[in-house]
């Protein structure tokens, strides 16, 4: 079997530049962090609970001659997020590239959801954007430079899943603040873009599902594919790289689709 993860790049086309990854410590965010450091950056590789999982990411960028620092703060908290940028900033210097990747996936639809979950969901994956984007953008603005990615996903666009209504929501929310941030920040240099990935293989997707369950997904998803597959990590954090790049510095207020041609989406399910 052909191995289907991106080539490792190592262009140095991000040398110079302070990265600040929320929820690096695994899946998506790890990838990101990790060839953001490959292409030249320091980065701050922020988590809540997974201190050990962090600290192996920092590990691995350092082994590699790269500086990264570990930040921990629950981004659904703006007194915390505020701690976390001023640590990145003691550590590393002002941030460049702020890559809000850090999400919640809670199932629920109409008629049987958990409100908590949905709050604390709507805290991390809404609120958690706008809280590390107003604690980044000041640096930003003040050097009139400025690279922010958001994870949004293609539950947004509509996917015929059952079970993600609510989750959906909540990134629609980050696709709307990703419009209305380019407005604002454009002006300053600084872009805004989104990248909505397709069925990737983290913990968290895995998360609560035995392994034939996740097989059988596996299959369903891949044959709802042109690609005829799901997606790996490392395919998001290449679309990353890109926006955090100067190659991307003329696009912002954009939505990357990154989901191996999914066929499946409300408008023609």
């Amino acid at each position: 079997m052909c191995d289907t993860r991106p080539p490792v790049m190592n262009t140095g086309r991000l040398k110079g530049r302070v990265a600040l990854v929320t929820g690096g410590s695994r899946g998506i965010g790890r990838a990101v962090a990790e060839l953001l450091s490959q292409e030249g950056a320091s980065v701050a590789v922020n988590y809540r609970v997974r201190a050990e999982e962090a600290a192996a990411v920092v590990a691995a960028i350092r082994d590699q001659g790269r500086q990264a620092v570990a930040v921990k703060a629950d981004v659904a908290s703006r007194p915390e997020v505020d701690a976390m940028v001023d640590q990145t900033c003691s550590a590393l210097g002002p941030i460049d590239i702020l890559v809000n990747n850090a999400g919640l996936l809670a199932t629920g639809n109409l008629l049987q959801y958990e409100p908590d979950e949905f709050e604390r969901m709507w805290r991390v994956n809404v609120n958690g954007v706008l809280h590390a984007t107003a604690a980044a953008a000041p640096s930003m603005i003040e050097k009139k430079y400025g690279r922010i990615v958001n994870l949004s996903s293609i539950a947004a666009l509509g996917t015929a899943v059952p079970g993600t209504t609510l989750y959906a929501a909540t990134k629609g929310a980050v696709q709307i603040l990703t419009k209305r941030f380019a407005l604002e920040l454009g002006p300053h240099g600084i872009t805004v873009n989104a990248v909505l990935p397709g069925l990737i293989l983290t913990d968290m997707v895995s998360e609560g599902h035995t392994e034939e369950e996740m097989q059988r997904r596996i299959e369903a998803v891949s044959r709802k594919s042109l690609l005829g597959r799901v997606g790996e990590p490392g395919d998001i954090a290449s679309v990353v790289a890109f926006l955090a790049s100067d190659e991307s510095g003329f696009m912002t207020g954009q939505f990357l689709t990154a989901d191996g041609g999914r066929t499946d989406l409300l408008t023609h399910a």
